[in-house]
């Protein structure tokens, strides 16, 4: 850039130095640790596991016992219920395989095999789709009906779900924990076993008739007579995945928790494949989609953490945390001035109040005024990876305040003035607009100098700090001061996203946090105990 800026990041960026009339409480901006660490206290205490263990250490005490220290997994266990946080990951060296820190470097060419290979694999099924036909070929056909009938001669009585899951795998070619899924449309709701007759009467009825998983899938995962898929229909199939793979087993214990995490993977499909944002997902955008290939990945992968896009694991845990970090109050909404605390204070009043207008996604939240869970999921995946198509589309429109399709110079500088007043706060020379301007027509190249297009964004790899430069001052200053060590993991790692990227580093920090507050918590209980 023509004008190089030299800035370092504070701690926490003060949000009183702003013109306006928002003020928030020191309360707000300067929480005590003290008190913190009193309150987790005081909850772990109030747990029915942590008086017995208190009174235990007592008579222990009192009869001269040698006293023994509490197990590390249930102090672990009862300080995240008390916050509120969902349990971690398996650590290295565990029976899921790689290190809760480190998702995966396969590539995605390496992940797009093992899809490749799955399919091939005997007796697993081919490619449904049969140029200029519908339904399955007679030759495709005979072979998957020969392969079902050779499965039931070793199940004359029918079968039940395990062996069920096999049908579904190799004949229809979906994971196994759809199985219970199909076995209530081929036997009914409260069936525990699938005869022959059943599955050849649905096969024949239904599933013969599609001309690809994809819409095998569809037809399996849709209401009665419904055109599109909504939220609901993948609750059952994602609810099975969580009780029944590997890497999700830790979580069984607590079901709040995989309801959540359920709950996550339903947002981040439909922010991925719902292209038209309108909560209902259509066999075209599915099919367009890569998550049937994610599904199977997801299925054959024992790390759940692998599986970056859609299922890890680690990736809900950030974004679950950040909520709760956010929502003070804890009621599972989040108002203008919960989302001002985000990324230490980086974003400008400016664009938050652009979000809360609901202008770059109508909210779905029922509550006035505030943001829920689904809305925040949106907000920080469209934040974090600003390259991202549809991530492209919900800042333009928050941008473009003059809904007319394009970005003008007055749009530039209203949203780029709050930036230059946050520099002189921090007693830094700021870049005069002039100099910004020529920098992002540059970065950019649009058609027409100075009016920015959707398009114009698209068509470039330097979108995302087009926006930052606009209303996130920890992200433009990271710009302007390249890090060569971060310059070096995007050229060795070009698979990861700027998603990924910051959801490693994040799980990273929190759960170094957590830790700190276990062993702050273990400290205060062993200094506290009355002996």
């Amino acid at each position: 850039m023509s004008k190089s800026l030299s800035i370092q990041v504070p701690a926490r960026t003060p949000l009183g130095e702003r013109s306006g009339n928002e003020n928030i409480s020191a309360a707000s901006k300067f929480p005590s640790s003290k008190l913190k660490l009193d309150e987790l206290f005081l909850n772990w205490l109030s747990m029915a596991e942590s008086q017995n263990l208190v009174y235990e250490l007592l008579k222990d005490a009192k009869a001269g016992k040698p006293l023994r220290q509490p197990k590390s997994g249930a102090m672990h266990a009862n300080v995240a219920a008390a916050i509120g946080t969902p349990p971690r990951s398996p650590q290295k060296g565990s029976r899921y395989g790689t290190s809760a820190f480190s998702p995966t470097r396969r590539p995605l060419s390496r992940q797009a095999s093992l899809f490749t290979r799955a399919t091939n694999e005997p007796h697993s099924i081919p490619t449904f789709y049969k140029p200029g036909g519908e339904g399955l070929s007679e030759e495709v056909n005979a072979g998957k009906v020969a392969l079902a009938e050779r499965m039931f001669e070793r199940h004359l009585t029918g079968m039940n779900l395990e062996a069920f899951a096999g049908v579904v795998r190799d004949v229809v070619g979906l994971p196994r924990y759809f199985a219970k899924r199909v076995m209530k449309l081929v036997a009914g709701a409260n069936a525990d076993v699938v005869t022959r007759e059943q599955w050849f009467s649905y096969w024949n009825s239904t599933l013969r008739r599609q001309k690809d998983v994809s819409s095998a899938m569809f037809e399996i995962l849709r209401r009665p007579n419904a055109r599109a898929l909504e939220h609901a229909d993948f609750t059952e199939v994602l609810t099975e995945m969580t009780q029944t793979h590997p890497g999700l087993d830790f979580l069984k214990t607590t079901r709040e928790f995989q309801e959540r995490y359920v709950e996550t993977v339903i947002y981040r499909i439909f922010y991925e494949c719902n292209t038209t944002w309108n909560g209902r997902l259509t066999l075209r955008e599915l099919r367009k989609s890569d998550l049937l290939e994610h599904m199977l990945l997801a299925e054959e992968e024992e790390d759940i953490n692998r599986v970056l896009k859609y299922f890890s694991y680690e990736h809900f845990y950030v974004i679950y945390c950040k909520f709760w970090e956010l929502d003070t109050d804890h009621d599972f909404f989040i108002n203008r001035e919960d989302l001002l605390h985000y990324g230490n204070h980086a974003l400008t009043y400016r664009i938050v109040a652009r979000i809360f207008d609901q202008a770059g996604r109508p909210f779905k939240s029922d509550v006035p005024g505030k943001m829920s869970y689904e809305d925040f999921v949106w907000f920080i995946l469209s934040e974090e990876n600003k390259n991202h198509p549809l991530a492209l589309d919900y800042w333009f429109k928050c941008i473009d305040t003059h809904h007319d399709g394009v970005i003008t110079r007055d749009e530039i500088y209203y949203f780029y003035e709050e930036q230059i007043q946050r520099m002189e706060c921090l007693a830094q020379e700021p870049v005069l607009f002039e100099d910004i301007l020529c920098q992002m027509m540059d970065m950019l190249k649009p058609e027409v100098d100075a009016r920015v297009t959707l398009n114009d964004l698209r068509s470039s790899k330097m979108s995302g700090n087009f926006f930052n430069v606009l209303f996130n001052m920890n992200k433009f200053i990271a710009f302007e001061t390249r890090d060569p060590f971060l310059m070096r993991q995007e050229r060795e790692e070009p698979h990861l996203t700027e998603w990924d990227r910051f959801a490693r580093g994040e799980y990273l920090r929190l759960s170094m946090e957590e830790d700190d507050e276990m062993d702050h918590a273990s400290d205060v209980v062993w200094e506290e105990s009355p002996i």
